[in-house]
């Protein structure tokens, strides 16, 4: 999760420097949340970043759809901006009851939505199961397994896609 967060750093250094907004959902336990608002404040971003905790349940579902309400909503209000979604996911779905098919369902949603998604796996240890390449691969998305994120592949994945 470290490599991922300093990764993460980078981007919204970059978005910066673009005067990009950015934003951020967490999804753990039974439900995602807002917890950054669109914006260009770097060091409000960075700050949210920092305190995230991992682990516990995760409802993947809830996760992209609120970023998908998220993205809608902003693309109302400019539509110039090109969005872009970070999904940093193991891509398991296991909080609630039908939590696969209801990810599988959110995630044609936002592949509906024509948003650029890089999904970087965060799934690691001995048993993979590469539940996240198949959500990247269902929302036409660049996947990027964790042991090969740096800033600079996270960076050029983004890049690449937003171009």
């Amino acid at each position: 999760m470290g490599e991922v967060k300093t990764a993460i750093l980078s981007l919204l250094l970059d978005a910066y420097r673009r005067r990009d907004k950015v934003g951020l959902v967490t999804f753990r336990g039974t439900g995602a949340e807002l917890v950054l608002p669109p914006t260009r404040s770097v060091d409000t971003a960075a700050a949210r970043l920092d305190g995230l905790p991992a682990g516990g349940r995760t409802p993947l579902a809830e996760g992209l759809l609120e970023a998908a309400r998220v993205l809608r909503r902003e693309r109302l209000r400019d539509p110039r901006q090109r969005p872009l979604l970070v999904l940093v996911t193991d891509g398991r779905a296991t909080a609630g009851p039908g939590s696969v098919g209801r990810s599988l369902a959110a995630a044609d949603h936002v592949a509906a939505l024509g948003v650029t998604t890089v999904v970087v796996d965060g799934e690691s240890g001995p048993l993979r199961l590469g539940l996240a390449a198949g959500l990247a691969r269902r929302l036409g998305a660049d996947h990027i397994p964790v042991s090969e994120v740096s800033a600079a592949a996270l960076g050029g994945a983004v890049r690449e896609r937003a171009a």
